[in-house]
């Protein structure tokens, strides 16, 4: 074990401790002495169940067994939904240790002698357990049911650049496969199995097919393979894609890696793009397809060269750009000279949590993206976010499901 994963181990434990403590010492004043006995032992429990699984995800890693199981995605996802209930709760008493605080401040002040503290106590302890239950029941959801809880998005675009003869022309984008945190193989061909029943002219994946190594995606070859295209099954890399988040032991190891990864996409169909453009043809007209490899802001990778992408492109035909991450369309593809009619992207995941209802979208990942998910329009240029597919960290999605997006290109007559 690195120091690295020492000294997050070692903080993670402290924080989960004092959280713990704190939390416990709270529960004593407002349960029944059963109630508390239980919880007493238990919310240390959940405790040593989120740490039993970071160090059981180190030695799977150090004994190069990379996909994860239903187990250890199952315990971890409800360990961490433990956290945010014990963090609500413990928010809540804060509040009121705060009150009481200001209470015998004022008292020593005012001389008063009295306060209702019992009723006070049990109305937070209603109050905290209700707030509580939420991330808790959310997170019983995610893992279980919501990670695969696959949808089909449809989006018809009209376009002023879109040839006529490719007036209603069908692409599917489905991204962020992360193919290591899967443990269920079966969920994972039936949600592929969407994509087959569009009959898609063209498949365009948007990056992060693995977490970390290639090796991870192995199972779903023969999967991956049997997606159909009239036209093309077209990728690119997102910034998981490169293990750049790993340790290798040398860099010719990274480089098979990357060698390997490189030859999935072959051995299942999809040409990858890596700063390079394809050339759709019909038989009657020709459109751009452009694939830049990850280019992200802060601490993601800048691999991505637009221009060295575009290289035998058209300026006068219609293109698509395939960019992982929508920070490389906010920076520079929006301002770039060169002028792009639809960029695909993915990453963000909507954080695997949030709320989507027509007209309205929230997510945390909204305060690090200012693009986000879905449809952003800018001078007649198109940006769309994808949700994705896959998950990675926390091992389920609520609200924020996962997605293929099956787009309808029509040509503007206005």
């Amino acid at each position: 074990m690195s120091y690295r994963y020492i000294i997050l181990f070692t903080f993670t434990l402290l924080v989960l401790g004092v959280l713990d403590v704190y939390l416990v010492k709270s529960l004593k004043s407002t349960l029944s002495k059963k109630a508390y006995l239980i919880l007493k032992w238990f919310i240390p429990l959940t405790t040593f169940l989120f740490l039993f699984d970071f160090v059981l995800q180190i030695i799977r890693g150090s004994q190069h067994i990379y996909n994860a199981n239903t187990f250890i995605n199952v315990t971890f996802g409800l360990s961490i939904g433990f956290f945010f209930t014990k963090l609500v709760m413990s928010i809540f008493f804060l509040i009121e240790d705060f009150v009481r605080i200001g209470y015998w401040a004022g008292k020593s002040i005012s001389k008063q002698r009295k306060a209702d503290f019992p009723s006070r106590r049990n109305f937070m302890k209603t109050l905290s357990l209700s707030a509580a239950s939420i991330p808790l029941l959310g997170s019983i959801y995610a893992v279980t049911k919501g990670k695969y809880n696959y949808h089909v998005k449809r989006v018809e675009l009209f376009l002023d650049r879109l040839p006529s003869s490719f007036d209603g022309l069908r692409v599917v984008q489905f991204s962020d496969f992360h193919a290591g945190s899967f443990d269920d193989h079966n969920q994972v061909k039936q949600g592929l199995a969407l994509i087959r029943e569009e009959n898609p002219d063209v498949v365009l994946f948007t990056g992060d097919l693995v977490n970390n190594r290639a090796i991870e995606a192995h199972p779903y070859e023969d999967i991956l393979k049997t997606i159909p295209a009239k036209y093309a099954k077209l990728a690119i890399l997102g910034n998981h894609d490169y293990g750049d988040y790993i340790a290798f032991d040398n860099p010719e190891e990274r480089q098979q890696n990357l060698e390997e990864l490189e030859a999935i996409f072959q051995r299942t169909g999809f040409k990858l793009l890596k700063n390079e453009n394809f050339q759709l043809d019909n038989g009657s007209d020709i459109l751009d397809i452009i694939g830049v490899e990850n280019w992200g802001t802060g601490p993601f990778p800048k691999y991505g060269d637009i221009d060295k992408a575009s290289v035998g492109t058209n300026d006068t035909r219609f293109n698509i750009l395939l960019s992982h991450d929508p920070d490389h369309w906010e920076y520079i593809i929006r301002k770039h000279p060169k002028f792009f009619d639809l960029t695909l992207s993915g990453h963000t995941h909507g954080a695997q949590m949030g709320v989507e209802i027509p007209g309205w979208k929230w997510s945390p990942v909204k305060y690090r993206y200012k693009r986000w998910l879905g449809l952003y329009k800018e001078d007649k240029r198109y940006l769309f976010v994808s949700k994705g597919f896959g998950f990675l960290g926390f091992p389920g999605r609520i609200g924020m499901w996962p997605e293929i997006v099956v787009f309808t290109l029509r040509k503007n007559s206005e």
